[in-house]
């Protein structure tokens, strides 16, 4: 197994972590996930999935529950989510 492979595994089980520590209402916890997963991807120079990257706030590094601390809104052909701490990101999709 190349080291290429166990980081995309160890970003996938971190993404999972950070997920089940947000429902369970540890953000804190989750951001320290979400941390550590980018640090992996940087070290090993690889690309964080999109699963990864549209639930997760590239300023605060909380991982992002829509209704809960991120709000969504569909605006002329993209979407734009909003985390609490004001950061927005914008991803475009197809009608």
């Amino acid at each position: 197994m190349s080291t290429e492979e166990i980081a995309r595994e160890r970003i996938e089980r971190l993404r999972e972590l950070a997920r089940d520590a947000a429902v369970a209402g540890r953000e804190e916890r989750a951001r320290r996930y979400v941390r550590r997963a980018r640090r992996i991807a940087e070290r090993n120079r690889l690309a964080l999935p999109r699963s990864f990257v549209r639930f997760t706030c590239d300023r605060c590094d909380a991982y992002l529950r829509p209704g809960r601390n991120a709000r969504v809104r569909l605006q002329d052909g993209h979407v734009v989510v909003t985390c609490d701490c004001g950061h927005q990101a914008r991803y475009p999709y197809e009608e």
